[in-house]
């Protein structure tokens, strides 16, 4: 009797998990994502939506949760809770938002902005160290083809109207 360790598709053109390509970008976003989490967990009691939050406000200052959740990429939920706890932390501040009578503007605190000044530097390094066997050019030409991907999957979702 002979065990197979991969079965073999029905057909030539079938799904093979291990070369789809979609598997292997969520296999991969969520290797270097818990890598990230258990850094800003232990170090810094963040998870990754606190530090989505606190990264896109440092870098585009305050906005309302409609925003922060198109900025993201994360639904509202997500950006909700996210937002809750930072803000019981002291990390964010919330306001009136002066156009809109019914949402909230939310801002780093000073707290905050430490927080990121703190954290960004140990982004780049996992960063660096992720791409150190990656020549220049091949993580430029990574960076491309994952935002056409972003964009087309976007257009495929109907959220993205389609270019030219």
């Amino acid at each position: 009797m002979t065990v197979q360790t991969r079965p073999e598709p029905a057909d030539a053109a079938g799904l093979q998990l291990d070369a789809y390509l979609p598997y292997r970008l969520s296999v991969a976003s969520n290797a270097v994502s818990r890598l990230i989490a258990r850094a800003y967990e232990d170090r810094f009691g963040l998870t990754i939506p606190q530090w989505r939050l606190v990264c896109v406000l440092a870098e585009d200052g305050p906005m309302n949760q409609s925003a922060l959740v198109s900025r993201t990429g994360m639904d509202k939920v997500t950006v909700s809770r996210a937002a809750q706890g930072l803000t019981k932390r002291h990390l964010l501040e919330r306001s009136e938002n002066d156009r809109d009578g019914r949402s909230h503007v939310v801002a780093l605190s000073l707290e905050g902005v430490r927080l990121h000044a703190e954290i960004a530097p140990l982004a780049l390094a996992y960063e660096a160290a992720l791409i150190s066997g990656l020549d220049p050019h091949e993580v430029a030409l990574l960076k491309r083809l994952l935002l056409r991907l972003q964009g087309a999957a976007g257009v495929l979702a109907g959220e993205t109207p389609s270019p030219g």
